[in-house]
């Protein structure tokens, strides 16, 4: 990847950063009471900016990941924080949002404290993923690219990629069923 600064990566990037947060922040419906998409971004973007100073991008890829790992780290710190037993937000009662709109009206419904931490877990464990496995989760699930897209970036076959994304995905299942 060309030698640019840290800010370049950033200003270039920015609009397909906030989409990936957007998307990643939907995984992790019981903080969206607590937070808002651009508080999440910026502090993943400032995550993001010091990781930039330690690494060199070697590629589209590399810096897809980057990304996706800060933006992760942010909101897995963030579900910790309202977690904790001394959190104000442990004893609140916490909705999420239905997409289903009634009569223009937002309809809420109740996020059970076990799906919030299943959906937790989830993003653990693909934190914790073999890289070749999170790579693929990273691109197809949290930043929304089709096979084609993601195994262009990667640089391996669609049915390499294919073969990634079911592994990923059984052992995915595996643990959280």
């Amino acid at each position: 990847m060309d030698n640019h600064s840290p800010e370049e990566l950033l200003n270039h990037s920015y609009s397909a950063l906030l989409r990936l947060t957007r998307h990643m922040f939907h995984g992790f419906p019981g903080l969206m009471r607590w937070e808002q998409t651009d508080d999440i971004f910026q502090n993943a973007m400032i995550r993001l900016h010091r990781a930039l100073a330690d690494v060199e991008i070697k590629s589209e890829k590399h810096f897809l990941n980057l990304a996706a790992v800060q933006i992760r780290r942010e909101l897995l710190d963030l579900v910790k924080k309202y977690k904790a037993e001394c959190s104000f937000a442990v004893h609140h009662h916490t909705d999420s949002l239905n997409p289903n709109m009634v009569g223009g009206m937002v309809a809420q419904q109740t996020m059970p404290e076990s799906d919030l931490e299943k959906w937790t877990e989830f993003h653990q464990l693909v934190e914790n993923m073999p890289s070749e496995e999170k790579d693929v989760v990273d691109l197809l699930w949290y930043q929304g690219l089709d096979q084609d897209q993601a195994s262009k970036i990667l640089g391996i076959s669609t049915r390499t990629l294919r073969r990634r994304w079911q592994i990923a995905r059984m052992k995915l299942f595996d643990v959280l069923s």
